[in-house]
């Protein structure tokens, strides 16, 4: 009986010092004893990852005609990455954005792709201030669910755009930059700064732009962890031997990031550059996809929110993967006109952002949340706004995550065409407690998913 009365710790729990506020993961104090089989399951989370400008549908789906077979030993090229994780992803194909299509108002599919992809809406042809297109379907949960954390979403990115400005064919720049849409006339700019994220998850308020000031404020190479160290003994003393073992993990991993973070901004002062980025943007995409990843698993396994969008760049991206050897830009290697070296490349860079993508998997899996794992709970999807040919049906799309049972995963599901990617967007919703029936072009249920 003595463990009825035991101590408990609210699931909002934070280490507080002078330079800043670290949110818990969930640990058996926080549980209570008489409730612990429906507590320890954890909330669902959600994440979209968009990668841009399509795919080589040669080199992404399985050839097969039949609806829903398990994914093979062996996956399509761009896929190969994945198949450690063979059995936690499924291949989805079939699914269509009508809105990201021209609809009589001729080119600008890139632009058109980013901001239908989570509204489902057809945005308004314009470069100036008039912007329209539709709220996003990761604010419309937030605004649901969001109340229950310390952040309703977060929206983050690998490439920074500009927000104004004719970008594609008369279609503005802030319609290709951002996913994420708090109001059909506004979009939310991701954050690319892992720096600035991190200080959003565990800093003291707001950040200071200006490095002079910043380090006059905090101390710059002070670990906002020294801060919080006393909160942390004293914690100490309730919790038992797994929890404080939790603990020095999660510890551990918030260590990692920000000397990871201090490194990153030590070698930008350190070696010039032309067209040197903002502090604290890794010029490797590597490292800089990691520690968003690994930022994205810290603000899931802490609950400071339960809804992340992360672009992995920007639509029309020119961005050059000198990583893996290709100097060109990655938009125009995407027009290539038949050109089989061309293809070649969009291949590699499409396999190459795959390979990121696999390493969020394995945090997923890794990360302990409650009785399971953030794999456990997290539903997550992978994909983009175009397919062959700057098409926007049959895009391409993989699922990852259990979601707290919404997805059954290890399968290649094709679904009919012009189903539309919404009838997905109201599953996810649901799963995270939004008690949505339709949303943008929904037209029904989408099966296959759990099998349930």
């Amino acid at each position: 009986m003595n463990v009825i009365f035991k101590r408990q710790l609210p699931r909002r729990t934070f280490l507080r010092g002078a330079g800043g506020v670290i949110a818990l993961p969930l640990l058996d104090a926080m549980i209570p004893a008489l409730g612990r089989a429906d507590a320890t399951k954890g909330p669902a989370r959600m994440a979209v990852v968009y990668f841009p400008n399509g795919v080589q549908v040669d080199s992404w789906y399985l050839k097969t005609d039949s609806n829903i077979i398990p994914l093979p030993e062996k996956l399509p090229r761009t896929l190969e990455p994945l198949e450690a994780y063979r059995q936690d992803v499924s291949l989805i194909g079939g699914l269509t954005v009508n809105g990201g299509r021209e609809l009589g108002d001729g080119p600008g599919d890139h632009g058109r792709a980013g901001a239908s992809y989570l509204t489902g809406a057809h945005p308004k042809k314009t470069f100036g201030k008039d912007l329209q297109a539709g709220v996003s379907m990761d604010q419309y949960a937030a605004r649901a669910v969001g109340g229950a954390t310390r952040f309703a979403s977060l929206e983050l990115g690998c490439e920074e755009g500009i927000q104004g400005g004719n970008c594609d064919n008369g279609y503005s720049c802030a319609y290709s930059n951002s996913i994420s849409w708090r109001t059909p006339s506004t979009p939310n700019p991701p954050e690319v700064r892992p720096r600035a994220v991190f200080e959003r998850l565990f800093g003291s308020g707001e950040v200071e732009r200006d490095p002079v000031v910043r380090a006059r404020q905090e101390k710059y190479e002070k670990s906002v962890l020294d801060s919080v160290l006393g909160d942390a003994k004293r914690l100490d003393g309730v919790l038992g031997a797994t929890d404080r073992k939790k603990m020095d993990e999660y510890m551990y991993a918030v260590r990692d990031i920000e000397t990871r973070i201090q490194k990153t901004e030590q070698q930008n002062v350190q070696v010039p550059t032309i067209d040197k980025p903002s502090a604290s943007v890794p010029e490797n995409y590597n490292e800089h996809t990691r520690l968003m990843f690994d930022l994205i698993t810290l603000a899931f396994q802490s609950d400071a929110t339960r809804i992340i969008t992360f672009m992995m760049a920007i639509e029309q991206s020119n961005r050059a993967y000198r990583e893996i050897g290709i100097a060109d830009s990655h938009h125009g290697l995407t027009h290539h006109g038949g050109d089989r070296e061309k293809i070649e490349k969009c291949i590699r860079i499409n396999r190459y952002q795959v390979e990121q993508f696999a390493y969020f998997i394995g945090k997923l899996k890794a990360t302990k949340d409650g009785d399971g794992t953030l794999f456990d709970r997290a539903m997550v999807t992978y994909g983009g706004g175009l397919g062959k040919d700057h098409d926007h049906d049959n895009l391409p799309l993989i699922l990852t995550g259990r979601g707290n049972g919404l997805f059954n995963l290890g399968r290649n599901i094709k679904y009919p065409n012009e189903t539309p990617l919404a009838n997905l967007h109201v599953a996810m919703m649901n799963q995270l407690g939004v008690p949505a029936e339709k949303f943008a072009d929904s037209n029904g249920k989408l099966g296959y998913l759990s099998d349930l």
